[in-house]
């Protein structure tokens, strides 16, 4: 209940894709995304693909690496495969088929409790809660209890957990319409958005500052539109700036992903913005460049 009055309250003074909330509401606001979401399509299957690059060249090795990484992920051996991939990924013009799979092995090392190198094995101490250990190690309460296959909240102590220490950070290219997700520096996975029309989403490094599942939608005219109304049009998830107006968020609308087609908001499949909200805690840096 606790962190359901916190979502609630933090809902209160969010405002989404550039349009103004009412005082006393508690929904999201996008009311300019050009799209009127009155016969929602459910997305079928995220799209985890990569597009952009980073600065170091590397030789051209894909042809012998990916299927030796693809023979380590099906054997389990994840942080190995992710170790072959990850150098090729990194450089310049890394494969499309490449950063595919670093995708796919990252988000299975991340949501299962399957070793590797950042992984924490922590035992439960007196005092302990969901809620204080990801603020201790700087993650959210939802991947804490995905990685750890946790149905509820209750932990108790001599529980054995294990836990993901990394450090993420977004960068969306405008240009492109990619969000990539970067662990310490390194790619950990890129996915296709969708950004504002008439470059309208905001240049610049801007944090999350709220986090809502199911968002309500108020509408311009201020009538809150709840979250499962074939009107709303903010997706599974809401994941606010802390920049007035703007936000990443789902959306019902499939082809409106790789374009320039909202009021100034990020969106993406409800799967991949899905994922975003499990990773991304409050204070995830936010870079926003052309």
């Amino acid at each position: 209940m606790k962190y359901r009055v916190s979502i609630l309250l933090a809902a209160w003074w969010l405002v989404g894709c550039g349009q103004k909330p009412a005082p006393t509401s508690s929904a999201v606001s996008a009311t300019g995304t050009g799209f009127s979401a009155t016969n929602p399509v459910v997305a079928s299957a995220p799209l985890h693909t990569a597009v952009t690059a980073a600065a170091t060249v590397v030789p051209d090795s894909t042809d012998d690496s990916l299927p030796r990484a693809l023979v380590l992920k099906s054997e389990g051996k994840l942080a190995d495969a992710r170790a072959l991939l990850q150098p090729i990924a990194d450089g310049t013009n890394a494969p499309e088929k490449v950063l595919l799979a670093l995708g796919e092995i990252d988000s299975q090392i991340l949501f299962s409790p399957a070793p590797a190198p950042e992984k924490l094995d922590y035992t439960v101490e007196p005092g302990d809660s969901l809620g204080k250990l990801a603020r201790k190690f700087g993650t959210t309460v939802d991947l804490l209890k995905k990685s750890n296959n946790l149905t509820r909240d209750l932990i108790r102590v001599g529980d054995r957990l294990r836990i993901y220490q990394g450090h993420f950070a977004v960068e969306v290219s405008k240009t492109a319409n990619t969000l990539a997700v970067t662990d310490n520096g390194k790619l950990f996975k890129r996915y296709h958005v969708g950004t504002g029309q008439f470059s309208k989403t905001p240049v610049g490094t801007f944090k999350i500052a709220t986090r809502i599942q199911d968002p309500p939608w108020y509408r311009s005219d201020g009538k809150t539109i709840p979250y499962g109304d074939p009107e709303n049009i903010l997706g599974t998830h809401w994941l606010g700036l802390d920049v007035p107006g703007y936000g990443i968020h789902g959306t019902w609308e499939t082809n409106s992903i790789g374009r320039q087609s909202s009021a100034g908001c990020i969106r993406l499949l409800n799967d991949d913005v899905g994922e975003l909200y499990l990773m991304l805690p409050v204070g995830t840096s936010v870079t926003i460049h052309d």
